[in-house]
């Protein structure tokens, strides 16, 4: 299929169902592979670029539309966004995107609606820049000229000021490299590395973490040497950082509270026995899958259940518990650019409160002496650092315990880890390590 055209498809579906982007990205991609591995590559840039850059896409395509966004059929504004993408965001001559978009939607089975829509990407080509809000209204501005929702702008704003966080709406707007983990319970990081680079795949060591290797541009991961033979697994370097933090002794048996999909249970499955838990049991099959595809499935068992509900007595005791909670996401944003238009500010305040539920249960299972590590996929001090202190003023018998980890620095706040996006390269993570007095 026509790249052009397999990317609108995917938006439509995305806009239709909900569902998220690289799921219904990748299931199309494999019902319809194309010929050419370049086709894949375009189709995921101009999918991923136009979700990335929607707002300012669409405030550009509202100015010429007689015709308000919400009432257009998927497929027509999926056109317009991939359309408008290339002619602001991409080296394609802006008279290729135009025509090249509007055969692709004739392809999708709408030729009805291909003179509306040349006729609104023809207009954008003759523009010099894309259009943008008045700069005296900051967080307008950079709501639309990066593409995140007003409310989080000004949340970022007031939290970060604006130099930070108009390095974070740039981060977001960014493709992510591929980070890859080793797997040490088969070879050092080291000894891959060198592996890669001895088959011509140009990998550098990750900037902090000590097991992590940044990929170059590399298409399908499965056919990088080592994937078939378990020697790693695609894990941003923030999330490798948790386990890093976490320090958990070698010998502790692990419960992984809220474990889907499965990248820090394989981790820590690689020096610890592991139980991995998650509330939909669909989710268990990937971390299943993934276990044993690094070997680890004798140290690595998975079951559902509910984290924020008492653990099973048969499940014996566990010297050590990670929380990897449900949370807004909000630090992953250049990997689901989709999100930042579905999540809403009240989200938050519902998720700390279900955040609040499941660790006050995973903090009955843990005994006196034993860790805990509480970790989120954002920086919202409520899902984070806050909700961490409100747990500690209610439980004295619980302490913030940062790791000794000799000779590594990690971005450390206090006692906590956190990672912002930004020029660094890291999505956003907090997480605490808690040690249970008595």
């Amino acid at each position: 299929m026509n790249p052009r055209a397999l990317a609108i498809l995917v938006l439509a579906r995305v806009r239709a169902t909900d569902a998220y982007l690289n799921v219904v990205l990748d299931t199309m991609l494999s019902e319809s592979p194309p010929k050419d591995p370049r086709d894949a590559g375009l189709a995921t840039e101009l999918t991923y670029g136009a979700t990335r850059r929607q707002l300012a896409l669409d405030y550009a395509i509202t100015r010429f539309a007689d015709r308000k966004l919400d009432a257009m059929e998927d497929r027509v504004l999926a056109a317009l966004r991939i359309g408008a993408y290339q002619i602001f965001h991409t080296r394609v001559p802006a008279r290729a995107a135009v025509a090249e978009t509007v055969q692709a939607l004739k392809e999708v089975g709408l030729t009805r609606a291909a003179g509306f829509t040349n006729a609104i990407l023809r207009k954008l080509a003759e523009l010099p820049s894309p259009p943008l809000p008045s700069a005296s209204d900051v967080a307008h501005h950079l709501s639309v000229r990066e593409s995140h929702p007003q409310w989080l702008v000004e949340r970022w704003l007031r939290q970060f000021g604006r130099e930070r966080a108009e390095a974070m709406l740039v981060a977001d707007n960014q493709s992510p490299p591929v980070v890859i983990r080793a797997n040490t319970s088969k070879v050092t990081r080291d000894a891959l590395l060198a592996q890669l680079q001895e088959v011509g795949v140009e990998a550098k060591a990750a900037t902090v973490s000590p097991v992590g290797i940044i990929l170059p541009p590399v298409g399908r991961v499965e056919d990088v040497y080592g994937y078939s033979e378990g020697l790693w697994q695609v894990q941003d370097e923030a999330a490798q950082l948790v386990g890093v933090y976490g320090a958990i002794p070698a010998s502790a048996r692990v419960l992984d509270a809220c474990a889907a999909p499965g990248g820090k249970s394989c981790h820590l499955a690689q020096e610890h026995d592991v139980v991995a838990v998650d509330l939909h049991a669909h989710k268990l099959r990937k971390i299943d899958g993934e276990a044993k595809r690094l070997g680890l499935t004798s140290r690595l068992k998975a079951y559902a259940h509910d984290a924020a509900e008492p653990f099973p007595e048969a499940w014996g005791e566990f010297h050590a518990m990670l929380v990897d909670a449900p949370c807004s996401g909000l630090g992953t944003l250049r990997r689901h650019p989709e999100l930042r238009y579905r999540r809403k500010e009240e989200d938050l305040s519902r998720l700390a409160t279900l955040q609040r539920r499941i660790l006050e249960n995973c903090q009955e299972s843990v005994p006196a002496g034993g860790l805990l590590v509480y970790a989120v996929c954002t920086m919202e001090p409520q899902e984070g650092q806050d909700q961490v202190e409100m747990f500690l003023r209610s439980h004295p018998e619980w302490t913030a315990e940062p790791p000794v980890l000799p000779g590594l620095k990690l971005p450390l706040t206090q006692a906590y880890l956190r990672t912002l996006p930004g020029p660094e390269g890291f999505d956003g993570f907090f997480a605490a390590r808690l040690r249970k007095l008595y």
